[in-house]
């Protein structure tokens, strides 16, 4: 097979790219190793999503002592973004320039906020975010107001709302990619599982399926990439060879776009021994340091359906009695007794469910730093090794005591935390870093390979930080900006 651009990887980087480059006039073909999603009656059923890992690959990886565990990831047509919770806020300005943490330096970009905040304007629309401009405390300079008003809060959410503000803080709406116009019903079951009316804002959505209606966009699925071929000077590559229903192709083309994630790109050009003179690929692994809160009214209960709108960022730069920024702080979805039980199995379900009806759900997240030992390898037998040890740990600690405080004055009486582990690496980044100098990175900062001409990466592998914001719309607005370089 042959096509001009070829883009391994259909989720936030590669199908957002995918539809920049639907009019360009070049030949582009994703490559995809699942398939579409099924919208079935499970999409919504906590037991199947999260008790029986449905929609998740039968794979293992292994952490950096060899032992095994089953990775936070979803191979279908767009991605993780079938299942995340389509909060999609931008980084702060800050993100972008070096910021002091109490665990290191958290490095500048190569380029600034500046230059990303047209795609930015680009993203947003295109992913149907509902926000409102000047609310966030921390908010960067926006050209524009949001096409589309914020998800307005339930009544429960409301109130909470109404006793952070009168703490001194100030909450806002978390920008959301929902279509709440059209198919949305704002159920339960949005955050963390496949929505079954497609009302979220993904990849699938938002991006693959509009630029296929294009005649110069193609798709192949099932087909997973096993290895990059270069030419004899090893400056271009060649072609890419995938599997498929148990066959090996080659599909050559004049360029490569790379956009299995982070630590499945950093694979393929470890497995493929390309792009990496500068000894970078892989290294420098990030995936935030995230711990969900459960903030409890015993006796009260909550009965919010659709809870994922409400966000902090009063210490996103700077912590009370802390010189140093804590995080971000959003509600999540709301949890069910039959996810608790995921986690929980020796504890009775009725008592989880019981627990789940009284609680306000939180994700506290703070910046996991790079460092060179964070990395991604593979072993001996080629599986997918993950080298990781929290950085910056004192200063998340630091804030769940502070989120704990913020819910105890708003009256909740008991919170619960857990700390997510390697296996929760939704946000996984930072394994291919973009920047100028070829003996520090991997990429440009158009994500084109120092040592490579044609290929280039594009996905959550680029960020030199990982910040403490969801990452989708970052990934998404730089997609944009390469497709224009690209074109131009």
């Amino acid at each position: 097979m042959t096509t001009d651009i070829a883009i391994i990887g259909s989720g936030a980087g590669g199908g957002t790219l995918a539809w920049g480059l639907r009019h360009s006039g070049a030949k582009v073909l994703l490559i995809e190793r699942g398939d579409f999603l099924p919208q079935e009656d499970e999409n919504w059923k906590p037991d199947a999503v999260f008790g029986q890992s449905r929609y998740k690959p039968h794979e293992h990886w292994e952490d950096g002592r060899g032992q095994r565990f089953t990775p936070g990831v979803h191979y279908f047509v767009g991605g993780n973004t079938k299942v995340y919770g389509a909060a999609l806020p931008r980084f702060r300005k800050e993100d972008f320039e070096a910021l002091e943490h109490e665990g290191g330096t958290s490095p500048a970009w190569p380029i600034h906020y500046a230059e990303l905040e047209p795609f930015y304007g680009q993203a947003e629309r295109l992913y149907r975010v509902r926000g409102q401009a000047g609310a966030d405390p921390v908010e960067p300079p926006r050209s524009g107001a949001y096409a589309l008003p914020a998800v307005p809060h339930e009544p429960g959410v409301a109130a909470l709302a109404d006793t952070l503000t009168a703490q001194g803080l100030r909450p806002f709406a978390l920008p959301m990619g929902i279509d709440l116009g059209g198919r949305c019903i704002r159920c339960h079951t949005c955050d963390g599982f496949p929505c079954k009316v497609l009302a979220k804002s993904d990849a699938d959505v938002c991006c693959v399926r509009p630029a296929l209606e294009s005649a110069d966009v193609s798709m192949l699925t099932g087909a997973r990439a096993v290895r990059l071929l270069p030419g004899p000077a090893r400056r271009r590559v060649e072609a890419v060879e995938v599997v498929r229903r148990d066959e090996c192709k080659l599909i050559k083309a004049d360029r490569f776009v790379v956009s299995c994630g982070a630590v499945n790109s950093a694979a393929l050009l470890l497995r493929s021994g390309l792009a990496n003179s500068s000894g970078q690929v892989g290294r420098n692994y990030m995936m935030h340091n995230n711990t969900v809160l459960m903030a409890v009214k015993a006796g009260q209960r909550n009965r919010t359906t659709f809870q994922k709108t409400l966000a902090l960022n009063d210490y996103y730069l700077r912590g009370p009695d802390w010189p140093y920024p804590l995080g971000n702080l959003q509600i999540i979805g709301k949890i069910q007794g039959a996810m608790l039980k995921s986690v929980r199995p020796r504890v009775p379900l009725p008592f989880l469910r019981a627990l789940a009806a009284r609680s306000m759900d939180w994700w506290v997240m703070s910046e996991d730093l790079p460092i060179e030992s964070n990395r991604v390898t593979l072993s001996s037998s080629g599986r997918i090794r993950v080298h990781w040890q929290p950085t910056n740990v004192a200063t998340h600690q630091r804030f769940i005591r502070e989120a704990r405080l913020i819910m105890q004055r708003a009256g909740y009486t008991t919170t619960l935390v857990e700390t997510m582990g390697i296996a929760t690496n939704s946000h996984q980044c930072g394994t291919l870093r973009m920047g100028h100098d070829p003996a520090t990175s991997v990429l440009n900062p158009w994500c084109r390979s120092h040592d490579v001409d044609n290929l280039y990466v594009v996905d959550a592998s680029f960020f030199p930080s990982s910040a403490a914001m969801n990452p989708a719309l970052t990934i998404a607005a730089q997609a944009l900006r390469v497709a224009d370089h690209l074109m131009r």
